[in-house]
Formats: C-alpha cells, sequence, structure tokens
C-alpha cells in the first residue's frame, strides 16, 4: 500500500542501494555484475550512495583494493564531506553483508528505480511544454526524442571510442612483457594439440558447440576435454548435465584418470591393482576445481543464476560444458521449439560474454545425415535451429565411420571436424577412442607439431 505521504517521492529503493554498495566494498569481484546491468553512479537515489558509487568506479579503474579505507580516502580527495564521517558511514554499510548470492537482483533494483526516476522527469517535462502551448510538430519531436533515450539507456555505454581500448590493450601487452607466464595464465586448453592449434584455445567469450549424432560419443569428448582443463592447468570448470547421473559422469572421470576400464567400475568387478589405481585417481580428482550439476532440465533464468553464483562464490570460472543444448528449455513454451533453441542459443553466446568464461555445448544433429550417402555431418545437419550455427565461434562435429559400416578399417576411430571457426581455418583429424577407458587419443600429425 503506497501511503499519502510517499505520493510526492520520486521511485527509490534506499535498503537495495545499501545492499549494492556494501556487496561492492565487501567482494569486489561482484562489481563486474553490476557492470551488466549498466549500474552507474548517477542511478542511486541518495546522493551519498551516489558518491560512493563514484569511488568505487575511480578506485576500480586504478586498479586498486576496494575497501571502507580506501574509499573514504578516494571521498576526501574528490572533496566529498569529512573523512571522519564517511569512515562510519561505511563501515556501518559494511555490516549489512550476509550473502553474495542476490547482489545482481538488488542492482536491478537500483537500475530499475532510475529508469522510472528517468522516465518521471521526461514525463512532467513533456507536461510542462503542453501546458506551455508550444508548437505541436515540435513537442512531438521533442517526445520522440525523450522516449528513444529511455530506450537506448543500456546501449550507448557500450560504443567505446578506439583509443580506450587501444590503450587497455597496450596495458595488457605490456604486462605479458613484463611477465610472460601471465599470457597463459586465461588460455583453456582442449590438451589436443591440433584443436588448440586451430582454434588458439577456448576464450572466455566464445560459445563452442560440439555436435553429433546419437552414439558417437560426444560426452565422453566432452568429459575428456573438462578432465584435461581440470587436471592439467588446474582451472575451474563446471559440467551441468541435463542426461547423465552425477555418479555415472564420476564414474567415467575414474575411468579415465586411472585407466580402470569402465566395465569393471560399473558392474563392481574390481581387482587389488584397480582399487589402488582408482584410490591414486580419487587423490587427484580431490583437489581439482570440478563442479557437476545433474538437474534434469534447465530453465535459462536457473541456469544463468547457477553460473554467476559459482563464479562469485568460487572466485574462478574457466570454462561451462553444457550436455546437451536441446534438453534446455526457455521459461515456458511461447515459441515453438526452433524459436525457442534460437533464443537458448542467442542467450549462451551472450552469457559467455557476461561471466567472461568460455561455454561449450553439446548439440544433437538431425536425422538428415542417415539419408545421405557420405554421412559426414554438416553444419546444415545442426538440429532445430540454424541460430545455433550463426552464435557459435566454432562448432566442432564428430563422425563415426565404424558406426556405420562396421567391415570398415577405421575402426574405434573418431573424425573430429571443425566446420565452423571464428578465428581460423575449418580443419579435421582421426582420433582413437579407448572405449575402455571412454578416452580420445590423438596422432602426432604436422598440425600437432608444436608442445605446450
Amino acid at each position: 500500500m503506497i501511503n499519502r505521504d510517499d505520493i510526492n517521492l520520486p521511485p527509490h529503493n534506499i535498503e537495495a542501494e545499501k545492499w549494492v554498495l556494501c556487496w561492492a566494498l565487501m567482494d569486489n569481484d561482484v562489481i563486474w555484475v553490476y557492470d551488466w546491468d549498466w549500474l552507474i553512479s548517477q542511478d542511486f537515489y541518495q546522493k551519498e550512495h551516489s558518491m560512493i558509487y563514484k569511488a568505487i568506479q575511480e578506485l576500480r579503474i586504478q586498479r586498486k583494493t576496494i575497501d571502507t579505507v580506501t574509499v573514504a580516502d578516494q571521498l576526501t580527495k574528490n572533496n566529498e564531506i569529512d573523512l571522519i564521517w564517511w569512515i562510519d558511514y561505511l563501515y556501518e554499510l559494511s555490516s549489512f553483508l550476509i550473502s553474495t548470492s542476490p547482489c545482481g537482483e538488488y542492482s536491478k533494483i537500483v537500475k530499475d528505480k532510475s529508469v522510472l526516476r528517468n522516465i518521471l522527469k521526461v514525463s512532467q517535462r513533456i507536461i510542462w511544454d503542453v501546458y506551455q502551448q508550444k508548437d505541436t510538430t515540435e513537442i512531438l519531436d521533442d517526445i520522440e526524442k525523450k522516449i528513444f533515450e529511455l530506450t537506448q539507456q543500456k546501449v550507448w555505454d557500450s560504443l567505446i571510442k578506439i583509443s580506450d581500448i587501444l590503450k587497455q590493450r597496450i596495458e595488457n601487452y605490456m604486462e605479458i612483457v613484463d611477465n610472460p607466464e601471465k599470457a597463459n595464465e586465461r588460455k583453456v586448453l582442449s590438451w589436443y594439440v591440433w584443436l588448440d592449434n586451430y582454434l588458439t584455445w577456448f576464450k572466455p567469450w566464445e560459445l563452442i558447440i560440439v555436435a553429433a549424432r546419437p552414439s558417437m560419443w560426444k560426452t565422453s569428448f566432452a568429459i575428456n576435454i573438462l578432465t584435461n582443463v581440470a587436471i592439467k592447468q588446474n582451472k575451474s570448470v563446471a559440467l551441468l548435465s541435463l542426461e547423465m547421473q552425477s555418479e555415472s559422469i564420476v564414474d567415467r572421470i575414474i575411468s579415465e584418470v586411472s585407466k580402470v576400464p569402465m566395465y569393471k567400475i560399473t558392474k563392481w568387478n574390481l581387482e587389488e591393482e584397480d582399487f589402488a589405481n582408482i584410490w591414486e585417481a580419487i587423490e587427484i580428482l580431490w583437489e581439482t576445481k570440478i563442479y557437476i550439476d545433474d538437474k534434469w532440465a534447465y530453465s535459462v533464468p536457473q541456469l544463468k543464476s547457477k553460473l554467476r553464483k559459482l563464479k562469485i562464490e568460487k572466485g574462478s570460472l574457466d570454462l561451462v560444458i553444457i550436455d546437451y543444448l536441446q534438453l534446455m528449455h526457455w521459461t515456458s513454451f511461447q515459441w515453438n521449439r526452433v524459436q525457442e533453441i534460437s533464443e537458448i542459443s542467442r542467450w549462451l553466446k551472450e552469457l559467455s560474454k557476461e561471466l567472461e568464461v568460455p561455454i561449450i555445448a553439446l548439440s544433437q544433429l538431425s536425422r538428415a545425415v542417415e539419408q545421405r550417402v557420405d554421412k559426414k555431418p554438416q553444419l546444415s545437419d545442426l538440429r532445430e535451429s540454424w541460430a545455433i550455427e550463426q552464435d557459435a565461434d566454432a562448432v566442432i562435429m564428430l563422425h563415426r565411420e565404424d558406426y556405420y559400416d562396421p567391415d570398415t578399417d577405421k575402426k574405434w576411430s573418431t573424425d573430429v571436424c571443425i566446420r565452423k571457426n571464428r578465428n581460423g581455418a575449418v580443419w579435421e583429424v582421426e582420433l582413437h577412442f579407448e572405449k575402455e577407458i571412454m578416452k580420445f587419443t590423438e596422432k602426432v600429425t604436422k598440425a600437432s607439431d608444436n608442445t605446450y
């Protein structure tokens, strides 16, 4: 219920503003969430809150620690009130913190209230112009302009002058020159040398599609990449499986690492040597940053919230694998399936940019493959949506000749085909599949001469 006394107050939420500032002071990593919501200092209703967020942004640009002391110091440099008052108030804000999980929700509240205030301001200006009985054409033109500005306020900030980008890149280049080992810190490698050579590793903003017909071992291929990234690079990896139970996934990983055949693990037909190898594998995996979720179905908002929370709580997220795309759904089925998959595909690409993490999404291929003489998959075989091809930075397709021709001499081989590569050439290579431990291995070729 709105009180009569509140009628003349513009839309605002002081508590939400306090929560947003509290999280920024206590955990600097959450500020990237605010960036995604295009939150700026002018969005805060209370003047002091606007000043504090401005100081936080200035410290972030300077790459300094953000806490009550540094923010208070920055405020005094900005000639904002006295130091003692600011420190007391900042400590009061810091005491709010309980959990960082809903920080994005509160930043949206602050942004939404700011948008409403801007709408109110524009509406009042329009009413004033009408009462002034200005020229009708002039009023209509002004209304159109102001409404356009309101609808575009999340867009204009994305236009950045090239000199600003170059300045940032120069800093990145110089940092690599001074510290060469840092060049590899953000690289996420598959550890299949030919694949990393052609894709130049998985980049933080990329959507990679791994597509195949059933029984082409695409889940095994994805799990192999997961273990390589987690064990060989000590990276943080999330596997979201909409098809397999977490226990089955872990059994596969243990089989791959321990080299104990999968059939022995599933049948519990283990010998003493197998137990020793499994225990050694468990000790290795125990220290890895692998996160598995086997929820039976995901809506887009659920997955987005889950990954955001994971990155904030664990401090890093280097790779996300989703098995598989066609099992996802939107919040409600308001479109046909093609439209829905198109929206999900576009959203996954946007999410990879938002979280700054590569996303590998597995995808089914259409039955059109089975109807051709040449069974090797093409981009046109992507099931249910051409948008998958459009949104993806890379499309990798798997093909087993022995699945269609039992008499072939390519037994236990899989053709791994890069059908789309936004950053390089298309290519294909033959990998051997060790079925007992569900692991792909590659042959040494000219494409894999380079070492890590």
